[in-house]
């Protein structure tokens, strides 16, 4: 196999690289990241010594330097993680999300079809459903219907995918999957930033009441989901991917307090961001029953992990927070490949 993942310094990305690396060696994979403040190449450091494996610094956007690896690779399928994917950050300025999450899938997905790439998988979010109420559950067939700009980026991008398979016969797959967490997320997402305020007794910002409902699923189970896709799943298709596992917000925030053994006086309630979704609740029936695909990992459990990960990686959270990592790896970690 001949892979491409875009976004592959990110967080997902990067734990997907990691379990392509312990399940499928042999295959080619290259890595194409723009490197924005989320890209971090020393969460693929370890990958240096993986023979099939390159990295190059590259801008989905740019399609003449993207036809040009894909000509030299000529790739039997691509999967599609980067995007801007912080809501915060879309809502004080959408400019990025709107460039990267659409024009980049689209460049993505002509490049795909001019140099006939046998697949191609766009990774998205429950968030292009919008907001449930106390009860219910999004399916693959619930209207999409996103309420900040960075899901209206990621729905419009499902749609050019969408597009591209009934208008050109494009082999396309998409994905939605439930909030991750897990080691190398970046410091401003949920967890880790409450983790790491919490080990620096900081006050943990909660929006709102912090009543809002996410579902909750582990890196790595997502991973194991995305590769059952990529090999299993039907073109055409889209497949939801959840945890099976909804909590709200002050729950998981008074979670990490008792595992750090901190009060959980350090919780500060703030205003609530506009338009902020009340619950996110993921149907992943159809992936389960026509795919054999279920979360292994046990969310307690799992978070307990996560935090004991931040815990001993406070250097490479340092290093994240300052920036110091992207300059250091750029010079120590050249692409091998030249374009």
């Amino acid at each position: 196999m001949n892979l491409l993942v875009t976004g592959g310094a990110g967080f997902i990305g990067s734990n997907f690289l990691q379990f392509i690396y312990e399940k499928h060696p042999d295959w080619t994979v290259v890595n194409v990241d723009r490197l924005t403040y989320a890209g971090n190449l020393e969460n693929i450091a370890h990958l240096s010594n993986w023979d099939n494996y390159s990295f190059i610094k590259a801008d989905v956007c740019d399609k003449q330097v993207l036809d040009k690896i894909f000509e030299q690779y000529q790739f039997d399928a691509v999967i599609h993680f980067a995007a801007e994917s912080h809501v915060d950050r879309s809502i004080l300025e959408a400019d990025e999300f709107i460039r990267t999450n659409i024009y980049g899938t689209y460049v993505l997905l002509e490049l795909s079809r001019k140099h006939q790439v046998k697949r191609f998988l766009n990774v998205s979010t429950d968030e292009v459903y919008g907001s449930l109420g106390p009860t219910g559950y999004f399916t693959e067939l619930t209207p999409l219907a996103p309420n900040s700009p960075y899901s209206a980026s990621k729905a419009s991008a499902d749609m050019l995918a969408r597009a591209a398979f009934h208008t050109y016969k494009q082999d396309i797959v998409i994905t939605r999957c439930s909030n991750n967490y897990g080691p190398y997320q970046f410091p401003e997402k949920l967890i880790p930033l409450m983790i790491h305020n919490a080990l620096h007794d900081k006050p943990l910002p909660v929006y709102g009441d912090g009543r809002n409902v996410r579902d909750w699923i582990h890196v790595k189970d997502h991973c194991e989901a995305l590769l059952t896709v990529l090999l299993h799943g039907e073109a055409g298709e889209v497949y939801n991917i959840g945890g099976n596992n909804e909590q709200e917000n002050i729950t998981i925030v008074k979670k990490i307090l008792a595992i750090l053994n901190k009060s959980e006086a350090l919780i500060q309630f703030v205003k609530d961001r506009p338009g902020h979704d009340k619950r996110y609740a993921i149907d992943a029936t159809k992936i389960r029953i026509k795919l054999k695909w279920e979360p292994k990992i046990p969310f307690e459990q799992g978070l307990f992990e996560t935090v004991e990960w931040y815990v001993k990686n406070q250097t490479w959270v340092n290093k994240v927070i300052t920036g110091e990592y992207l300059q250091y790896y750029e010079k120590q970690y050249s692409q091998r490949i030249k374009i």
